[in-house]
């Protein structure tokens, strides 16, 4: 069954989230209250069975599902829906005593004692098979039930294992990957720097504080078969219960820009992709605007990986989690601008971690629906009541989806390399900001941009930027200069095209591969500032922005130059330049510069390409999203005062009402608004 066909029998959008009724089951009567409190706060849907596990199975081979039967059948009757998630993300303690093989290992070879979450080894033969046996009981238990809409693989996969069963598998990965030739690897690694030369694959071992990790190919690949052992892993929940239930969509819950997974690659064989969002929200040091915007990121990426279909926000929270550095309450109005902005960037679903506050253990004062208190009538509650009652006012929303004409490129391995290469600063390399700086001017111009990895098409946009893409994946250059000579607008930053997928630095030029060509600039060397250090970019029509952190000292190379370096030893020369090849335009922005230098080359390459741009106030969000003919408008004020927005004729699901013309947006507040196209 399809996404869209299987989610339409919840009528619109998701609202819900994490129950765990198995740690109430001596409490009937709060059983009871939660299916009230649930209908009140317009909740459609719980997520299952999370953390289950010592509770399905409480001594190895005695199972007990009887009580999720009476949960699920419950939540049925009373029109409450149910996403399924398998146990695997947290282990009972007779399966670590009985197994010890299935405890997870650190780099510095240490075994983990029981205890924790995802601390176990994902290569274990021995836990993927009782994996395996749990997940094939709970497909045949709750498959054909009316109420399942989905399964949720695990939790927040993640982390890494040293032991030597992924040792040995490392070792095998790489042996495939090197076509059994030892020598290949030596040299993709460089190995006779530091006389670190291999003779045979079994003498790797994964790299180490305490022992090998200043070959940066060895590094990358650990960070790379890590992901794949991961992504092995969820596969081997996937092919069961597809097996099983292949009429059920399957999902797992990413987390924000988690560096140790290439999401990219995991969404692959997912139905549909969700993620837990957990912003700091209202801190000291920073306004909402630009948290909601930072936010949007991770929205947006999550989106980007499917685009045809919405995603869900998994997980997120009402009021304040329990892990932050100061564990902040939202303020008023702020869990209903912020949850809204998930819907305009594409999601389908608001869901929470937790629905009712645990009494005990780590999470008992992490946010939820329900607070210790018990009662409907908090500040939280209302909130959340207030939201399910607009989610259902916006229904006809559900199942649109974004479209972009720009794009940014965002490549997990070209985040690895840069964060382990020893060069520039360990302290302000900042990839994922960097991107997130980029999308950041994409807002505030109205401009709806998809965050992919540079392995992915780009047929679909007519704008796309390589922000910092220090690594070149194969045949990414060869698809750049497609994309500009077709008639692509192309903008990259300093540190591009620095090293080849193996690390290895390109010889005749940065950009490598042939991108100095496109560009029509070589980089001679880069200049790492200290952070009170700046110079300045003067464009040609006399505006000066400032740099910082990094200006790269660049040659032509028929390249037309549009801003040159105020300071220095290299004042005057080139610092912003472009090309064109073909019917295209390459832009190369060679030093760090502040959001309004980016933004002017931005809007050069909008105008060149033909991409209109909305003229938004200062701390207002907008996105569009289709369906058919119709478009679903989204416009978020984060400001602590009114905003005014032109709009075209449209009609306000919220209000009710047709609008147009000059329309006041309060603080905080949100229009979603119907537009015939």
């Amino acid at each position: 069954m399809k996404y869209d066909a299987l989610f339409a029998r919840t009528g619109g959008f998701l609202h819900g989230g994490d129950y765990n009724p198995e740690q109430w089951l001596d409490r009937p009567d709060i059983l009871e209250e939660d299916i009230r409190m649930m209908k009140k706060a317009h909740v459609n849907v719980a997520t299952l069975g999370v953390f289950s596990w010592s509770v399905y199975e409480p001594v190895e081979g005695e199972y007990h599902f009887e009580w999720l039967k009476e949960i699920a059948d419950r939540l049925y009757e009373n029109g409450i829906y149910f996403i399924l998630a398998t146990p695997s993300g947290a282990r009972p303690a007779w399966m670590d005593e009985r197994y010890p093989e299935v405890m997870r290992t650190t780099v510095k070879r240490v075994k983990n004692l029981h205890g924790q979450r995802h601390n176990h080894c994902i290569t274990s033969p021995k836990y993927r098979a009782l994996v395996r046996e749990m997940d094939e009981r709970l497909a045949k238990e709750f498959g054909s039930h009316p109420g399942l809409l989905a399964w949720h693989i695990s939790n927040e996969l993640g982390g890494e294992c040293a032991c030597p069963l992924c040792e040995k598998k490392f070792q095998a990965y790489l042996e495939q990957k090197f076509d059994g030739d030892i020598e290949a690897l030596n040299k993709a690694w460089w190995t006779t720097f530091w006389s670190h030369r291999y003779n045979r694959f079994d003498q790797i071992e994964i790299p180490a504080s305490h022992g090998e990790k200043s070959i940066m190919g060895l590094n990358l690949e650990w960070r790379r078969f890590t992901s794949e052992n991961t992504i092995d892993f969820m596969n081997q929940e996937i092919e069961v219960l597809r097996a099983l239930t292949p009429d059920v969509p399957i999902t797992t819950n990413f987390m924000h820009s988690y560096p140790l997974l290439d999401y990219n690659r995991m969404a692959k064989p997912l139905d549909f992709v969700s993620w837990d969002s957990y912003p700091c929200y209202n801190n000291n040091y920073e306004s909402l605007a630009k948290t909601s915007f930072d936010n949007a990121l991770d929205h947006i990426t999550m989106r980007s990986f499917k685009k045809d279909k919405p995603f869900l926000v998994m997980e997120s929270v009402p009021d304040l989690v329990n892990w932050h550095d100061y564990n902040h309450a939202k303020r008023p109005g702020v869990h209903f601008i912020t949850a809204m902005q998930s819907i305009a960037c594409g999601s389908d679903s608001v869901m929470y971690f937790q629905w009712r506050k645990s009494r005990g253990s780590f999470e008992q004062y992490h946010g939820a629906v329900v607070d210790h208190l018990g009662r409907d009538d908090t500040r939280t509650f209302k909130a959340v009541t207030e939201l399910g009652a607009a989610l259902e006012k916006i229904k006809e929303a559900a199942g649109s989806v974004c479209k972009s004409s720009t794009a940014i490129l965002y490549d997990w391995d070209s985040r690895w390399a840069l964060d382990d290469a020893a060069a520039f600063s360990k302290k302000t390399k900042n990839y994922v900001k960097t991107v997130g700086s980029f999308l950041n001017i994409c807002l505030k111009n109205g401009v709806e941009a998809d965050v992919i990895s540079s392995v992915e098409p780009l047929d679909d946009y007519q704008v796309v930027v390589a922000p910092m893409l220090y690594l070149l994946q194969p045949h990414t250059a060869e698809r750049l200069k497609q994309f500009v000579e077709r008639g692509g607008q192309l903008i990259a930053t300093y540190i591009t095209g620095y090293v080849d997928e193996n690390t290895l630095c390109y010889l005749g030029g940065f950009p490598g591969d042939g991108l100095k060509d496109l560009f029509g600039i070589y980089v001679e060397e880069i200049d790492t500032l200290y952070p009170k250090q700046a110079n300045g970019v003067r464009f040609t029509d006399g505006t000066v922005w400032k740099a910082a952190d990094y200006c790269e000292v660049i040659r032509l190379n028929g390249a037309q130059v549009l801003a040159s370096y105020t300071d220095d030893f290299y004042a005057e020369e080139p610092a912003v330049t472009m090309k064109q090849t073909g019917r295209g335009t390459a832009y190369y922005i060679a030093a760090r510069c502040e959001e309004a230098a980016n933004a002017a080359v931005l809007r050069r390459a909008w105008d060149a390409a033909g991409i209109a741009r909305k003229a938004l106030p200062a701390g207002v969000e907008y996105h569009r999203r289709y369906k058919e003919h119709t478009a679903y408008d989204f416009y978020l004020n984060y400001n602590s005062a009114p905003v005014q927005i032109q709009m075209e004729a449209a009609y306000s699901l919220l209000d009710d009402k047709e609008v147009s013309g000059e329309i006041t947006i309060p603080a905080l507040g949100v229009m979603v608004c119907r537009v015939q196209l």
